[in-house]
């Protein structure tokens, strides 16, 4: 399984437990006591293969919430990925009040391939091909490649630079055009994500 996969299996299984059930499990973690998102039950409209189990039999752990970001771990086929997710502070649609799935931001580091903090954004709906999307931290505005539902940089010699822009500033905006022509703008805050990283940052030596 696609590592790009297993992010977008992790945020549909984070979309099926509902916030109630993800506090819950931040809370434990908060506390000290590490501890794994619920299992999501079947539904018709999330089947069962939209779970963290799904993902190569590797459930993600969460090891720590620290503001908006919650930091997971999980070893999908084998091999550990460490990565902060969260979000959306706020949303808005243009028209207004389109119906979409649920937006995350994840940044991900994967020992295995040697990659540390990769950002990608599941924007919660089909992009229109071929459309720009942007991403907007610390005054500066990053060019992302989009594919399907998922955001990635479009240029990875910035992407060093953009991370430590989002480690420093207060809020980050995503903004895409689905493939209806509905454009969107997403606000995520990126309290925590600093601590997160740091922390992800000694799990993934372990």
């Amino acid at each position: 399984m696609s590592v790009r996969r297993f992010l977008t299996v992790v945020s549909m299984s984070v979309a099926v437990i509902g916030i109630s059930d993800l506090a819950q499990a931040q809370s434990a973690a908060s506390k000290g006591k590490a501890a794994a998102p619920p299992k999501a039950a079947p539904t018709p409209a999330k089947p069962a293969a939209a779970t963290p189990a799904a993902a190569g039999g590797a459930e993600p752990t969460l090891v720590g919430q620290f503001g908006s970001w919650g930091a997971y771990t999980a070893t999908p086929n084998g091999k550990k990925v460490c990565f902060a997710l969260a979000k959306p502070a706020s949303s808005k649609t243009n028209p207004a009040n389109r119906p979409r799935d649920p937006a995350y931001a994840f940044v991900s580091t994967r020992p295995a391939e040697k990659v540390t903090n990769e950002v990608s954004i599941m924007i919660g709906y089909q992009l229109k091909p071929g459309s720009e999307s942007t991403l907007e931290v610390g005054g500066a505005r990053y060019a992302m490649y989009t594919q399907g539902d998922g955001l990635w940089i479009k240029n990875a010699a910035e992407e060093e630079r953009m991370v430590e822009a989002l480690r420093k500033a207060a809020d980050v905006t995503v903004k895409g055009v689905s493939a209806k022509g509905t454009e969107t703008t997403d606000t995520f805050s990126l309290k925590g994500l600093a601590q997160a990283l740091d922390r992800l940052a000694q799990d993934c030596r372990r």
